[in-house]
């Protein structure tokens, strides 16, 4: 039977499968049988993005290493500026092209240790112009995430478990991990100090409509309602 390929974001997922939608765990995609294609309708999937987006650099940023977003720009992401639909085909094609492997460990999903690979944005920032460019999208697995949003992990007191799997994947000593934790928290108190002008021209330029982010002055609110919903562990 003919397949019909749907982007479903993942919080829509029980609803898509209730209209009739199957997962192909092989592609690792929701589909639409052809008698089910008028009820999935609003899934139909968009055109696939192209594997290396205009300008982007796959090099930014190698390996696991601690890169704390400023807090004048959080919860001013690439998946809040963008559409479910669009986040799901983004998602898709970053694991795709990973071959459904952690970037920086290797890992693979694994459901039974509650193991996801999720996308995670590379930044460049620019202290000049004050910009913050999206320089890069790279699959990292649940463990290496968390590692990377150190602080993050902190707020829900993971911070041991990030700083042990640091050390585990990159082999650096106690005390190398130390200094690398102090090298990412004077970085960024330093970039916290001002506001950042979102640049995410590496996604616009491939077609994906990008929803403006708060602007600078409304941010604290942003950060304060997304600080209380990661502590939850609904980041």
């Amino acid at each position: 039977m003919e397949r019909i390929w749907l982007d479903v974001p993942f919080e829509e997922k029980d609803q898509a499968k209730a209209a009739g939608a199957r997962w192909d765990a092989a592609s690792r995609r929701w589909y639409s049988p052809q008698t089910k294609a008028q009820a999935l309708e609003r899934w139909s999937s968009l055109p696939d993005l192209p594997d290396l987006l205009p300008g982007e650099d796959r090099t930014l940023g190698r390996g696991l290493f601690i890169d704390m977003v400023p807090s004048t720009c959080w919860f001013t992401n690439v998946r809040s500026c963008v559409s479910p639909r669009d986040w799901e085909r983004i998602r898709r094609m970053v694991t795709a092209r990973a071959g459904q492997r952690c970037e920086t460990c290797g890992a693979t999903e694994d459901r039974a240790l509650r193991r996801w690979l999720e996308v995670h944005e590379r930044w460049a920032y620019d202290d000049a112009t004050q910009v913050q460019k999206l320089g890069r999208l790279i699959c990292l697995c649940t463990d290496c995430h968390a590692t990377t949003h150190y602080g993050l992990a902190g707020i829900r007191g993971r911070a041991g478990a990030a700083r042990s799997h640091l050390q585990k994947v990159t082999g650096l000593s106690v005390s190398d991990v130390s200094i690398l934790i102090e090298v990412a928290t004077e970085d960024y108190y330093r970039r916290s100090s001002h506001p950042w002008t979102l640049d995410l021209s590496i996604l616009t330029e491939t077609g994906v409509t990008v929803a403006p982010p708060p602007e600078a002055e409304d941010r604290p609110g942003a950060a304060k309602e997304g600080l209380y919903r990661a502590s939850r562990g609904k980041w």
